[in-house]
């Protein structure tokens, strides 16, 4: 593959023009005046651009006078240093008579790939099956990067049963957004691949060309159930998560209630002292000791009466004797079965 610096431009196998080959020419990061230069030099129309350019165009197949125009969802290159926010792109691939033009406003793996020629046994020997070759990678790439989020979420999930904290829930918040991006683009892809198998614009030359495109439909399927199957544990997984969260607070509101409750009678004793007024004791030289004496016990008194232990005790205590309860009813119930067999 030869690759001329302009947007970039390559050629595909197939040694010339007139013996089968094509142009490929691979337009990364595009800026305005690669626009230009798409619009002027290759007649390519400023609406299929500017759909290329929007962020949230979905796929799909569509015939214009002079060349054929599809655009396809790709996996994009993560910007987060973690490598755990993905995002999906539109590719417009536009197919003309002797060249194929690939337009993208940012950087792909799947590109990449082709550009540097790391792929084997794709059927690229016409525009078509270039075309296929392109979404079967695509496909791959995305049951890579799901397995890679999923063993990232294992991963995170650890962390958060050592302790929860903010940074590990705003992870698999990206994990989540991540995958509603591939769930998204994987569907709409799927009814792009449907559609190329029937329309009359996009003709599969080859037995090989026709099992291949089968084939990437099994995996585009199999990538949807995945990154369904992953999404709705991730969706469950932050529910308990929540749901342990709202639970550890509650247990910290109520341990707090029950020190401020028992600590109120105390409060009371020792404020009532402290009035200005003639009270009950008031001339003993030992009383300041009976109040702190009493303040403390009371305190500690309340707080083992509404403490956790103690309830965790009384519970155990219940569960005990339903057990002796049923055992003994067990008994009861073997010893009549002797005396009727007797």
């Amino acid at each position: 593959m030869i690759t001329i610096r302009n947007d970039i431009a390559s050629r595909i196998p197939g040694d010339n023009v007139s013996s089968g080959g094509y142009t490929w020419i691979d337009a990364r990061e595009i800026t305005r005046d690669d626009i230009t230069e798409l619009q002027e030099d290759y007649g390519i129309s400023s609406e299929l651009l500017a759909d290329i350019m929007d962020l949230d165009e979905q796929s799909r197949i569509e015939k214009e006078d002079d060349y054929v125009a599809l655009i396809v969802r790709l996996p994009a290159f993560a910007d987060d240093s973690h490598g755990i926010n993905q995002y999906c792109v539109p590719l417009g691939i536009v197919m003309m008579k002797d060249t194929i033009i690939t337009i993208c406003q940012s950087d792909s793996v799947i590109l990449e790939d082709f550009a540097r020629n790391r792929f084997r046994q794709y059927p690229v020997q016409t525009q078509e099956g270039f075309v296929i070759s392109l979404m079967g990678r695509a496909a791959m790439v995305f049951i890579r990067l799901l397995k890679y989020l999923n063993r990232q979420k294992n991963l995170i999930e650890e962390e958060l049963h050592k302790s929860v904290r903010n940074d590990e829930l705003i992870q698999l918040l990206s994990i989540q957004k991540s995958l509603v991006y591939f769930t998204t683009s994987l569907t709409t892809n799927e009814i792009l691949l449907e559609k190329l198998q029937k329309s009359p614009y996009f003709r599969v030359n080859t037995e090989e060309e026709r099992e291949f495109l089968e084939d990437i439909i099994i995996d585009n399927k199999q990538a949807i159930e995945m990154s369904n199957i992953y999404s709705s544990i991730l969706t469950g997984t932050m529910d308990a998560f929540a749901s342990v969260i709202s639970n550890n607070l509650s247990i910290i509101m109520r341990r707090l209630t029950v020190i401020s409750i028992a600590f109120m009678f105390p409060t009371f004793l020792v404020g009532y002292y402290g009035m200005n007024l003639k009270l009950p004791f008031a001339g003993n030289p030992f009383m300041m000791y009976w109040i702190i004496g009493i303040g403390l016990v009371a305190g500690f008194g309340s707080t083992y009466i509404l403490s956790d232990k103690r309830s965790r005790k009384r519970a155990e205590r219940h569960l005990e004797s339903a057990r002796k309860r049923r055992e003994k009813q067990r008994r009861s119930n073997r010893r009549k079965g002797r005396v009727r067999e007797d």
